[in-house]
């Protein structure tokens, strides 16, 4: 029953551009005193996030849904299709707005001012993404029903909304997953009385490149089909442009925080994690683990099919404080055979490691490749299903 697991992965991408910056570059990071290859974690979290296929997390529990549209199109935009007079639906939603998520005086200062100066349309889109569990929609869109129903003096809908809501935090923390099931895993920050924040279960690192950056500029074009086909037409091509394309050998770190997992999961305190139902979190660990090895980030697919699975997938569950792994590419791999070169080095840093600290907990690990100098410190290299199916238990106590 171990409070940490650790899941290190080493993946490689030839020529592609899986995360890109404000300038449309791939995303970069200086590390070690060299320039590596970066892909962002929330471009990580995200594609597990949203992936749709075998461990999909969406197939374990509800959906959040993270939108400055969830109101308008969620909860307003149902209430009129079901024959509620638009601009009674319209105020309800409005009135139920800094309810939910609170209001700051700057903000309600910006209303009145906008009202006092004759505005008449609401805005029902938030300022920022929201992150509000699809129980979390239900109950709200079920008691804009009820406040709807009874039909309000309009110039009291701000009471009767406060009135319907005052148990909200009360319900909606009696409801399993709320808050839907990535944000259990990936938090959200919340600043209103009615919503819970939740922290993270998941610590997730910007991947980086276990070498420098290797980058190349591509010029393409696009081809018309037609020009060219009669004697008037100048040969050439209808477009011609550039982009940056990379390879590389990326070096992948996620924590999964097994109490705090079990806690957002379950709805226990986190001290009770032991006694707690775990089977839900074993599941999810075991969805974390293929989808960290499997899915990639799906940036320019059409022109480069950025598919790859990880070379090296390494699970560590212990009690002891997480630390990466990270420092032992600090020193850039370089050579033709980078994995072999990124193996040694991994292999180097963890039995320097276990030296100086001792080896606390269980490793189990897969590799493809020529592994032997993984050997000696990991083992032998099982599967991945086996490792999933492991980690899985080591949640669960089995």
């Amino acid at each position: 029953m171990s409070r940490f697991l650790q899941i290190h992965t080493l993946t490689s991408y030839p020529a592609a551009l899986l995360n890109r910056d404000d300038m449309g570059f791939a995303k970069r990071a200086p590390f070690g005193g060299a320039v590596r290859t970066r892909i962002s974690s929330q471009c990580l979290k995200r594609h597990w996030r949203t992936f749709d296929g075998a461990h999909a997390l969406r197939e374990l529990g509800p959906e959040s849904v993270r939108s400055r549209l969830t109101f308008e199109r969620e909860v307003f935009k149902k209430l009129v299709a079901e024959g509620v007079e638009e601009g009674l639906a319209r105020g309800v939603v409005e009135a139920m707005l800094p309810v939910v998520l609170g209001e700051s005086a700057k903000a309600k200062k910006a209303k009145d001012d906008a009202k006092s100066e004759g505005a008449t349309e609401s805005n029902l889109r938030t300022g920022q993404v929201t992150v509000l569990g699809r129980p979390e929609i239900e109950y709200l869109l079920t008691h804009a029903r009820a406040v709807c129903a009874a039909k309000p003096d309009p110039k009291k809908l701000a009471d009767a909304v406060k009135t319907e809501l005052k148990d909200a935090k009360k319900n909606l923390d009696a409801l399993r997953l709320s808050s839907g099931l990535d944000a259990a895993l990936f938090g959200r920050m919340v600043t209103s009385d009615v919503l819970a924040r939740g922290d993270a279960a998941l610590h997730v690192a910007h991947a980086l490149t276990v070498h420098e950056l290797a980058a190349e500029t591509d010029y393409f074009t696009a081809v018309d089909d037609l020009l060219g086909r009669e004697e008037e037409d100048a040969p050439g091509t209808a477009h011609l442009g550039n982009t940056e394309l990379t390879s590389g050998l990326f070096y992948g770190y996620v924590v999964v925080d097994v109490p705090l997992l079990v806690s957002n999961l379950e709805g226990c305190e986190r001290s009770g994690w032991k006694t707690a139902d775990r089977t839900l979190a074993g599941r999810v660990v075991e969805s974390v683990v293929h989808l960290v090895s499997k899915v990639s980030p799906g940036a320019k697919l059409g022109s480069t099919a950025p598919h790859s699975y990880a070379s090296l997938v390494l699970v560590e569950a212990s009690d002891e404080q997480p630390r990466t792994l990270a420092n032992a590419f600090l020193s850039p791999v370089t050579g033709r055979d980078l994995l072999g070169g990124s193996y040694r080095a991994l292999a180097g840093h963890l039995g320097e490691l276990d030296r100086a600290y001792g080896v606390e907990g269980a490793r189990r690990y897969v590799a493809v490749g020529d592994r032997s100098v993984l050997t000696p410190v990991l083992g032998e290299s099982t599967s991945l299903p086996a490792l999933a199916s492991w980690a899985s238990d080591v949640v669960r106590g089995v």
